[in-house]
This record gives C-alpha cells, sequence and structure tokens, in this order.
C-alpha cells in the first residue's frame, strides 16, 4: 500500500444534519473532544456557561444561538483523519446545506427524540437520498422524556422508505433513563446524571437472560420491558446489511445524550467502522477515482471576512483525488488557465493552520481573490476533469435594499457584491438603474437579517430595506426579445442579473401561466439547478 493509498484509506468526511435545536452542534463539539481537538465545549448563549458553541464562528451566531454558516473542522481520532462539515439546521439556511452536502461522504442525522422527524430534516434526507449518501441516525436527548423508540424507528422508515438498525436500544428516557443495550455486544451501558460527561463510561457486559445481573443493574421492571423490546427487536427489525448502509438503503440508529456526552464514543467508533473512506466522483460519465495519483477538487463553499483583521476571502474545495501540494500549479477549468492555490489552510470553525499537503476527503480553504465561483473545478494539468456542478435553489422572498448614506456606495457595492457570491444571496436591479439600490432574492428569510448584520459590521454600511411581494422568479430564454412589449401583469417585474439576462418575479403562479398565454412564443425556464 503506497502512502497516498494509506491516507486516503483513512479519511472520513461526513456532514451533520437537523431540526434546529435537535443538538447538532453539541453533537460536533463531543466528536470534537474526543479526537483532543479542543479542551472544553462551548454552549450557545444562554446555556450553563457563557461559552459558544466551537463550531459557530460568526457573531451573529453566538448572540441568536444557532448555526448559520457551515464550520469545517478536521481532527485525528483512533488513527482516522476526520473531517466534519457541520451545518445549519434552521431551514433558512437550507441551501448553504444543500451545498455542504455535496462535499460529503456520508451524513449524521440527528433527531430530538422527543419530536422526532421535523420539516427541516425531511427536507435534508430527501437531498441525501437523492445522491445515495449513506446515513447514520443518532436519536438524542434521552435524558429527558421522550417518544417511544419503536414509534420513532417506525416513522423513520415510513418517512424516508429505508430500513432501519438499532445499533444500540435505550432502556428508558427521561428521569427513568438507565443506559443504552448494546444489541451486537449484549451489554449495558449505565447512564448517571451524576459524571456530566466529563468520565468515560465503561460497559457493564450482561447477557440478557442473566436476571440478577439485569435486576441489579437496571430493576425488575425495565429488564422485563427491555427483554420484550430486544425480543421484538431481534425477530422482527431489519437484519444489519454493511452494503445496503454504504448505498444509503439502511441507517443504523444509535440513542444517547449528546450534552451529558452519552453514547457518543459508542457511536463515533462504529460510524467510523461502518462509513466509507472517500468515495468517486463523476466528470461527465468519467468516474474519478479518489486514489487517482491527480489531484482533483470542487469548490463548494465560500465565505468572506472569516477574519476581521484581514477582511479576506475563502473558497472551500473538496478533494476529490489525489494529493494536494502547496506551491504546485494547477488548471482551473472554468477560467480555462493555470491557477496556484494561495495560502491553503484547514479549519477548525474560524481558526486556521497553513498546510503543505493534504488528500482526497480532505476539505482546504485557500485565498480567493475573486476568482472563483461555487461549483468550480481545479485539477492536475495532465488529467483534466470537470465535476458535475452544485444545486442552486430559486429565491421565495424579495426585498429592496439601498444604502442610507450616499457617500457609502462603494462599500455598499462591494459588500453586497461579495456576499452574494457566497451564494446564500442572489442580487438583481431593475434595467437602466445603477448600484445605488438592489433587489435581493432569499431562499429563507432570515438571510435578510444576516445580509443586514453583515453590511452593518463588516463593510460598515447601514442600509434600508423594503421587502417586495413576490416569490416566483423565471429567466427568460428568448434572445434579442423586447421586455417592454411584453404583456404582463401590473404585479409582475422586470429585473436583470449582473450579467444582463433578463428575469421576471412574479407575486403568483397565476401571474406566471398568464405571461405565458398573453405573450406567444415567450420562453420562461425554472430558476433553479438541481
Amino acid at each position: 500500500m503506497t502512502e497516498l493509498q494509506r491516507e486516503i484509506g483513512r479519511r472520513r468526511t461526513f456532514a451533520i444534519i437537523s431540526h434546529p435545536d435537535a443538538g447538532k452542534t453539541t453533537l460536533t463539539e463531543k466528536f470534537l473532544l474526543y479526537g483532543g481537538a479542543i479542551q472544553t465545549a462551548g454552549s450557545v448563549k444562554g446555556k450553563a456557561t457563557a461559552k459558544h458553541a466551537v463550531s459557530d464562528w460568526m457573531d451573529l451566531e453566538k448572540q441568536r444561538g444557532i448555526s448559520i454558516t457551515s464550520s469545517v473542522m478536521q481532527f485525528e481520532y483512533d488513527g482516522y483523519c476526520i473531517n466534519i462539515l457541520d451545518t445549519p439546521g434552521h431551514q433558512d439556511f437550507s441551501e448553504d446545506t444543500y451545498r455542504t452536502l455535496m462535499a460529503a461522504d456520508s451524513v449524521v442525522m440527528v433527531i430530538d427524540a422527543a419530536k422526532g422527524i421535523e420539516a427541516q430534516t425531511r427536507k435534508l434526507f430527501k437531498v441525501c437520498a437523492r445522491r445515495h449518501i449513506p446515513i447514520f441516525t443518532f436519536i438524542n436527548k434521552l435524558d429527558r422524556e421522550a417518544r417511544d423508540p419503536f414509534e420513532l424507528l417506525d416513522e423513520l422508515e415510513k418517512e424516508f422508505g429505508i430500513g432501519t438498525y438499532p445499533v444500540n436500544w435505550p432502556i428508558g428516557c427521561g428521569v427513568e433513563f438507565k443506559g443504552v443495550f448494546d444489541r451486537d455486544k449484549r451489554e449495558i451501558l449505565s447512564f448517571s446524571d451524576m459524571h456530566k460527561g466529563m468520565n468515560k463510561i465503561k460497559p457493564t457486559p450482561c447477557d440478557i437472560t442473566d436476571i440478577e445481573k439485569m435486576d441489579e443493574l437496571i430493576g425488575p421492571y425495565q429488564r422485563a420491558e427491555l427483554v420484550d423490546q430486544i425480543e421484538l427487536l431481534d425477530g422482527a427489525s431489519y437484519e444489519f446489511d454493511l452494503e445496503k448502509v454504504r448505498c444509503g438503503e439502511l441507517s443504523p440508529v444509535f440513542f444517547g445524550s449528546a450534552l451529558m456526552n452519552f453514547g457518543i464514543e459508542v457511536f463515533l467508533e462504529n460510524f467510523l467502522k461502518m462509513t466509507t473512506s472517500p468515495l468517486p466522483r463523476m466528470s461527465g460519465d468519467q468516474e474519478v477515482s479518489p486514489f487517482d495519483e491527480e489531484f482533483s477538487a470542487f469548490a463548494f463553499k465560500i465565505q468572506a471576512n472569516m477574519n476581521k483583521n484581514h477582511r479576506d476571502r475563502i473558497t472551500f474545495f473538496r478533494i476529490c483525488s489525489g494529493k494536494f501540494e502547496r506551491g504546485a500549479d494547477y488548471f482551473h477549468v472554468q477560467a480555462g488557465k493555470p491557477v496556484r492555490l494561495s495560502q491553503p489552510q484547514q479549519m477548525m470553525a474560524e481558526e486556521r493552520q497553513i498546510i503543505n499537503e493534504a488528500y482526497a476527503g480532505d476539505i482546504i480553504g485557500v485565498f480567493d481573490p475573486g476568482i472563483y465561483s461555487i461549483g468550480d473545478t481545479v485539477c492536475s494539468a495532465k488529467k483534466k476533469v470537470q465535476f458535475e456542478g452544485i444545486p442552486t435553489f430559486a429565491p421565495e422572498h424579495f426585498s429592496m435594499i439601498e444604502q442610507k448614506d450616499s457617500l457609502k456606495r462603494k462599500q455598499f457595492v462591494k459588500g453586497v457584491e461579495q456576499i452574494a457570491q457566497e451564494g446564500a444571496i442572489q442580487i438583481f436591479h431593475e434595467p437602466n438603474t445603477g448600484m445605488e439600490r438592489v433587489i435581493v432574492g432569499v431562499v429563507g428569510v432570515l438571510q435578510f437579517e444576516v445580509l443586514e448584520y453583515r453590511l452593518k459590521n463588516e463593510y460598515n454600511v447601514d442600509v434600508i430595506r423594503n421587502d417586495l411581494p413576490y416569490s416566483y422568479i423565471r429567466w427568460i430564454k428568448n434572445k434579442g426579445i423586447d421586455v417592454k412589449k411584453l404583456n404582463l401583469t401590473s404585479d409582475t417585474k422586470w429585473v436583470q442579473d449582473f450579467k444582463g439576462n433578463n428575469i421576471l418575479i412574479f407575486t403568483s403562479e397565476w401571474n406566471i401561466n398568464w405571461a405565458l398565454e398573453k405573450n406567444e412564443g415567450l420562453i420562461l425556464e425554472d430558476f433553479s439547478k438541481d
């Protein structure tokens, strides 16, 4: 085995997804604790300490206690090199999550044991299912009152149309939570809220037929209930099939409490054995193996101003094959010219470390002077490839944004353009108008708040925002059409993007149909690419 094969073989790159408040960021931090990447877990504002989640680097995230943008973290654990992509849970930031999923080889789905599957979890799962990404489920917050675990499994199977395999099984919940039973090892991991997640818990080997020992550990009532449940599971649940797990057809399920650090180590160790090393990627009809010696990568995220002191712009690349070497010349496919990836770095949220090398599966950030776009491919000049594009989603909410101070036009233009290049917002303008005011389109309305906050704090620009009533957007595909002569309803608006493409925004689908019926030959195209 070569060094390249060994290094790539030990990489594991996964995203963590969930509905807000299911415990995703807490779980991420416990992983980092096990890897020694951090010494103490932070907590979001308003919890037991004044610390903040280490993966939430933006000031607004710390204020609100939610993840707004995806974070990238790398750490070592038990011989594996792990790349975690922590994603926003809130639906208003879902486009960032969708793009991040394109860079992951597997997904950890965190579910609140009391709430089960929620709307955002359902939406994100469908993206994973389309790509056949392996999905591992962690049912969290068993130290609180929870729904019946059979109900939760049934909901998972019916909602998502995949099988589930509980690797362990909860013994009670809330004040009656005694721990979990490992179905394979036939041992009990006992829970006590006294340790508060500080100590490593040793499992107690205990055959389920050893009544005396079981009664001593969990009491007669819970022992009898557990025996019945395990018997039912062993007889009626799906059998474990690693191939189905890796095809996204069977989800291993684990129970625990991220806040109490209970069941996390068991989950992490099982997950690392079950998930795969970096997967191949498609370049047209060609499959690109991660073990190919020639370097290739694609850009899936752009972030401006991560470093407040330097006000720089970082583009994140997922390495798909080979080995990256600092200082080497590569080829930027979309630009059609050689490029050198400058200031290559790996991340721990906003903390950065300059690196000399990285391998397939790794995520690297590079300094971007404004030449990269989301979805761009960079590769070795010896073997040129081009990876499939990143999904984009049509904005559903629109606002007119203009600067309060006309003397700050330059900062306003720079801020709006740079933030738009990150992909979370899209900017348009009315024909024959300048950049003093722009129309901003977003998938979720909280993006407007983020935009206002960032323009104020990163570019020192105060803005006036007026929400618009539009909800639908379409490209005009006809070349050379005189848009001013189109027969449109009064509540349809003609705008352009900054490449000069003509676009219509509508208040309703009825208005779209009107435009097509009243303008023979008009061709409108959906804005999304999936």
